[in-house]
């Protein structure tokens, strides 16, 4: 196929079946023998491990949780890493870390259901942007220690990245944009729409 004759439809196709692999689903189903899809946010993300396995096994939870983050954040920084080692232009590496979203937020392997992106989202634009992405890692900190509210303290570091990555990065190197930075927050605030309902209403969960 001709398709498959461009390496960056490769790469492309790679960055968003790599990126729609549910590890918190997986985890938990496997080492928890729990179905996070059926429980808690029904999200496949580390809040929802956390707070799901934690009714079983707290110590366990905590575990999981981590090496969800973990593995959430490197699928998409292991697909750039391939690509910056083939010598791949900066214009492919940005769409291969929406792509990398966008395969977690809407996996093909859950019906194009998925997570709130914001574990993968991190790990693809610490990769791409480290020094901006460094700034919103300590609001995501300081809101989450401060209000314990996940779903607050991730729009609150998106945020602060949109910001500091137009302040550091008037024009991004190398593509003078920044639409694959918005392409990924308005796919994270899309994903989050249920938690800013609930937050308006002041119903949203803290974490313990």
């Amino acid at each position: 196929m001709e398709f498959f004759n461009n390496i960056n439809n490769i790469f492309f196709l790679v960055a968003y079946l790599v990126g729609g692999i549910p590890f918190g689903l997986i985890l938990a189903k496997m080492f928890a023998n729990v179905d996070i899809k059926q429980s808690g946010s029904k999200s496949i993300g580390a809040t929802n491990v956390l707070r799901v396995v934690k009714e079983k096994n707290p110590t366990l939870a905590k575990k999981l949780a981590i090496a969800t983050i973990l593995l959430d954040a490197f699928k998409g920084i292991a697909v750039l890493l391939v690509a910056k080692f083939m010598g791949m232009p900066d214009a492919t590496l940005w769409a291969i870390a929406v792509l990398a979203v966008a395969g977690h937020c809407f996996s093909p392997y859950l019906m194009f259901e998925g997570g709130k992106g914001v574990a993968t989202g991190v790990g693809v634009l610490a990769f791409m942007l480290p020094d901006v992405t460094a700034i919103a890692l300590v609001v995501w900190f300081i809101l989450g220690k401060t209000l314990r509210i996940s779903s607050l303290a991730s729009l609150g570091a998106l945020a602060a990245l949109i910001i500091a990555s137009y302040v550091i990065y008037p024009e991004i190197p190398n593509i003078y944009s920044h639409a694959p930075i918005w392409i990924i927050s308005i796919i994270v605030v899309y994903k989050h729409i249920p938690n800013i309902i609930r937050l308006i209403k002041g119903q949203e969960k803290r974490v313990a």
